[in-house]
């Protein structure tokens, strides 16, 4: 009995060592189905921008190329600036670049040179020699072209998002960017959120330990707002292209706080979608009945990736259903953990924080630390940038002040010869979700490499920092 007991137990191990082997044979086959994404290789004579640093200009002069809603407010927001110059307006349409005209004149500016009407006006704008900048906020599918342009003839390019949108056009934008050694900054203006530019600091500083968790998205409902797009190119765009198409008010966050490219990268992602439900009952509600049937963007995109040190980023994408305005913003670390929506708060522990912040009150991290502790600690690790323009930032506005500290920072960049906030590596790597989400979801879900954008450099640079005149 004993000896057919103890044969039982053999077996069983056996047959579970079987098992386990079996399922690890499972899992090098399933890493071996990552779909591979091709990395050019770096032309010859060129070499990386990381830091990139260029003279110094006193007066900033600036050109801008498409005056719609984001351009419009932007020539606003740059009346308030000091030490520029607005040489040049661009739209198809006269009556917003003379609309931009007047609202310079009403802020004692000189009148700015003008183009309208064709197509590819913009490229007299970029052929000028007195800009410095081109500041590009037009439709997405003309941001690559203007960029790409504008650097060849010189200029430093800061375009809104996303930047670019298919692998082709993000490997040209960084080839470009490195052979004219030309800065390239995409206006993610959500780095420079209230919160989250705080949370960064306490990040940077160790406030939440080692952090291996992010989420970021962009939940928008958009139907109170399809119709303001010029042509509707936004809608046909969601109608036309899968996958995660607007990515980067989630990711640019995200990738701060783990330091992509400064000490880490992304190195696989996988995304998957639901069925797209409500622009097609959008479409069908104003007659577009064709148009509904062709919907290929995903009611509701989920995007996971992980990183080369074993960190994961969670990022979703929802324009369409009805809910509250969500950039999800969360981190979770070894010490503690942040989140911004739909509940703004710290969980950390009391007795990792000074008497100053707890005022000798005991909390955990299973909770959110009381309010009066929470604005303590946030005074305490206001960011430098914050505290220099805040007050200015929130007269001014443009998303709650965001946008104005983002304007004020390239200027001071590019015044004082630094590397800015956001490169063409932060440009490639967040928008290259547009393109590999889509290889993801079109082949059932893949697991997709994501490309080193720095061509080896990611390690290089040691944590993401902002730059000062010392």
């Amino acid at each position: 009995m004993k000896i057919t007991r103890m044969l039982l137990i053999v077996g069983m191990l056996l047959l579970s060592t079987t098992g386990f082997c079996s399922n690890q044979a499972d899992n090098s086959k399933q890493i071996d189905k990552t779909i591979k994404v091709v990395v050019p290789q770096r032309p010859a004579g060129q070499k990386d921008v990381l830091a990139l640093r260029c003279d110094p200009i006193k007066t900033v002069r600036i050109g801008f190329v498409g005056l719609g809603a984001r351009g419009t407010e932007a020539v606003r927001r740059f009346t308030y600036q000091k030490n520029i110059e607005v040489v040049a307006l661009c739209d198809l349409h006269q009556w917003r670049v003379d609309s931009c005209q007047r609202m310079l004149q009403r802020a004692g500016m000189p009148r700015a040179a003008r183009y309208y009407g064709a197509e590819d006006a913009w490229k007299k704008l970029c052929q000028r020699k007195d800009i410095d900048l081109v500041y590009i906020a037009t439709d997405w599918v003309n941001h690559a072209p203007i960029m790409l342009y504008a650097m060849e003839k010189g200029k430093h390019v800061a375009c809104e998002v996303p930047a670019a949108l298919t692998l082709d056009e993000i490997w040209k934008v960084v080839d470009t960017a490195e052979r004219t050694r030309r800065h390239c900054m995409m206006l993610e203006n959500c780095v420079y959120d209230f919160f989250e530019i705080t949370t960064l600091n306490m990040a940077r500083n160790g406030v939440f330990g080692d952090i291996t968790h992010v989420k970021g998205a962009y939940n928008h409902c958009l139907w109170d707002y399809w119709g303001d797009y010029n042509d509707n190119w936004r809608m046909l765009y969601n109608i036309a292209n899968r996958g995660d198409v607007y990515p980067t008010h989630g990711l640019g966050p995200a990738c701060q706080l783990l330091n992509i490219h400064r000490g880490d990268r992304m190195q696989t992602l996988v995304a998957m979608d639901s069925s797209p439900v409500s622009l097609p009952a959008y479409l069908s509600m104003h007659g577009k009945d064709a148009e509904a049937k062709a919907v290929k963007n995903g009611e509701q995109t989920l995007t996971l990736i992980r990183t080369v040190n074993g960190k994961l980023i969670h990022i979703e994408h929802n324009v369409a259903s009805p809910r509250p305005y969500s950039r999800m913003y969360q981190l979770s670390g070894t010490r503690g953990f942040a989140n911004k929506y739909p509940v703004e708060g710290y969980a950390l522990e009391s007795k990792d924080l000074p008497v100053e912040v707890t005022g000798g009150k005991q909390f955990t991290a299973h909770e959110y630390m009381p309010e009066e502790s929470m604005l303590k600690l946030m005074q305490m690790y206001k960011d430098p940038i914050v505290k220099d323009m805040e007050q200015k930032a929130k007269e001014v506005g443009g998303h709650g002040g965001m946008d104005f500290i983002m304007d004020s920072r390239l200027i001071y960049c590019l015044r004082n010869g630094l590397p800015l906030d956001m490169d063409v590596y932060d440009l490639a790597e967040w928008c290259s979700l547009i393109p590999l989400t889509k290889l993801s979801l079109e082949n059932g879900s893949m697991p997709v490499e994501v490309p080193d954008f720095t061509r080896g450099a990611w390690n290089r640079i040691k944590g993401y920092s902002h730059a000062f005149v010392e």
